[in-house]
């Protein structure tokens, strides 16, 4: 089972700011943003590049926990970004969808 599932099933403990039936959201170990919040899908889905048409709500329900994330954080004014990596190069570490929030400081573009 991946770190993700156990944060889901409360297995390890984590800093949640936002959780119902389908998605949770915390605060990432190693922010690279005063605001850095995660948010996954209880259920288990590998990476964006493997979802499907089934998928749609439940990401859909990531974008908009998103922009709650990001309003309960104080960043829709200042302004945020949301990022989802998929694969070793675009950096993705942790191998379960999910959705970074990142705000509270200038962000540059393009990113790394």
């Amino acid at each position: 089972m991946c770190i993700f599932c156990k944060v889901a099933k409360k297995e390890i403990p984590a800093r949640i700011v936002l959780e119902d039936d389908d998605l949770v959201a915390f605060h990432d170990i190693n922010p690279v943003a005063p605001i850095h919040v995660l948010v996954i899908p209880k259920q288990h889905i590998t990476g964006i590049g493997d979802v499907t048409d089934e998928h749609a709500l439940v990401l859909g329900k990531l974008l908009v926990a998103a922009r709650r994330v990001a309003e309960d954080a104080g960043l829709l004014q200042s302004g945020f970004r949301v990022v989802v990596n998929h694969g070793q190069h675009a950096g993705q570490t942790v191998h379960h969808v999910h959705v970074h929030v990142l705000g509270g400081r200038p962000l540059a573009w393009p990113p790394g």
